[in-house]
């Protein structure tokens, strides 16, 4: 067994006695585990070094930046406009309220980046919503929290940008952008998306769900009304990548140079996400909430909700170097090739040990630590590395929250539908088998994705 099972399993232990045992926060079980690994790997004259690199890492701010995005757009309730636009656009239809949290949570996750925060935030709107339409409550518990876990693995979700770090440090040379990646991942999601409606429609049949009462639908003209300046921010946020992906080898090469083309692409990620927020409070309702010294209210009350989020992000970025450094990415590389597994058996077992090792770990963590290794393995298998890459917030981010014992997105979900336990973890195994099957299939490239 490679040292670096060694190393992988000491972590997962301190961190599950840490949280189990003496019931304190992920982030400081990260930390311990970190002073553990430096120990038994004898790397402690390196621990500025590993800082340093976490510290000075764009890709961290970036994350931080749409962190921050997220608490203002939740505040200025832009969000809650355009759920209320979703549900009156689809609660007519049989089950449409379940409809609606999907496309709902899914975007409103992938702005968040937070799988259990979205369910309570936009699920106090869908899963009474669709409870009163007559979903079981489980059912409706299960509907909103998987689909605010797939807002992980959707742009902009904080998770894409450690995937496209894993990609660019196998493949540096690539020449692919950030809006490139971006549309591939979007091509990915999409798959998901229309997984979750197909299986939706089929609990809808099952338990005869029929549309929502018209008293409970909002006004389409009332809300659009309302709320029409909240649907420009896809566009505000998705705009800049589309036109990075499509301009970015011709028109800015020509006029920026190969470096300033390179250098734009990576600092619309924080540029974006100041520009939607700038936005944001142009077009809040509450504005004399958003004041200078509103918006720093607001990020003060927010900073606890923050911090670990953030400790969670330079913790494992400075794990990430220390594998780095030990060369524990490469040996776990060379065992997998010694093991000679095709892609079919990767796209099996390399999910399995992400979801299990999610549950303690953040899915960003994860792909900073190993996702340059899963994309190199899968890539001597034969994949496509760019698909795999897209993949990473996926079977990194999206089946802890959902997979029981510690799927906070379930527990969230229940607390609002008031759900019986047995009942909602019975129906969740079936999305969780659903979720899996759909990653086996995506990974083994049977599915056309956009972008590739």
């Amino acid at each position: 067994m490679p040292s670096v099972f060694i190393y992988l399993l000491v972590m997962l232990a301190v961190i599950f006695l840490w949280f189990l045992l003496f019931k304190r926060p992920i982030y400081e079980g990260i930390l311990v585990s970190f002073v553990i690994l430096l120990t038994i790997t004898g790397t402690w004259a390196n621990v500025f070094s590993y800082i340093d690199k976490a510290l000075s890492t764009s890709l961290l701010y970036s994350m931080m930046a749409f962190s921050a995005m997220s608490q203002i757009l939740t505040k200025t309730k832009v969000i809650d406009n355009c759920v209320k636009i979703i549900l009156a656009l689809l609660g007519r239809i049989p089950g449409g309220a379940g409809y609606a949290s999907i496309a709902a949570s899914s975007f409103m996750g992938a702005l968040s980046g937070s799988g259990p925060g979205n369910v309570l935030a936009t699920g106090t709107m869908t899963i009474p919503a669709m409870i009163k339409s007559g979903y079981p409550p489980h059912l409706a518990a299960n509907v909103e929290s998987t689909a605010s876990y797939l807002g992980n693995m959707i742009p902009p979700s904080a998770n894409i940008v450690a995937a496209l770090g894993a990609f660019l440090a196998v493949y540096p040379d690539s020449g692919v952008t950030t809006g490139q990646f971006w549309i591939v991942c979007w091509g990915v999601s999409l798959w998901f998306i229309l997984a979750r409606f197909i299986q939706l429609f089929a609990f809808c049949k099952y338990y005869k769900i029929k549309a929502m009462d018209k008293s409970e639908i909002p006004s389409l003209k009332q809300t659009i009304k309302e709320g029409w300046s909240g649907l420009f921010l896809p566009v505000v946020i998705l705009f800049p990548f589309f036109f990075d992906a499509i301009f970015n080898a011709s028109f800015l090469t020509a006029r920026l140079g190969a470096t300033g083309a390179k250098y734009f692409s990576s600092s619309l990620l924080i540029f974006t996400a100041g520009i939607a927020t700038i936005y944001g409070v142009l077009i809040a309702k509450n504005r004399r909430e958003m004041t200078p010294a509103g918006i720093v209210k607001t990020f003060a009350g927010s900073a606890k909700g923050l911090v670990p989020t953030v400790a969670t992000c330079i913790l494992g970025y400075m794990i990430g170097a220390l594998f780095t450094d030990i060369n524990a990415a490469a040996d776990l590389q060379a065992f997998f090739e010694k093991m000679d597994l095709g892609l079919v058996a990767l796209a099996f077992i390399v999910p399995l040990i992400t979801c299990f090792i999610s549950m303690v770990i953040p899915g960003s963590s994860i792909t900073v630590m190993l996702g340059s290794v899963f994309v190199s393995i899968f890539a001597s298998a034969g994949a496509d590395p760019l698909l795999v890459a897209a993949m990473l917030p996926c079977i990194c981010g999206v089946m802890c929250g959902i997979t029981p014992p510690f799927a906070l997105g379930m527990y969230a979900g229940m607390s609002i539908a008031k759900s019986d336990f047995t009942k909602t973890l019975k129906n969740d195994l079936w999305w969780v088998a659903v979720q899996y099957v759909m990653e086996v299939v995506v990974l083994l490239g049977v599915l056309p994705v956009i972008g590739l």
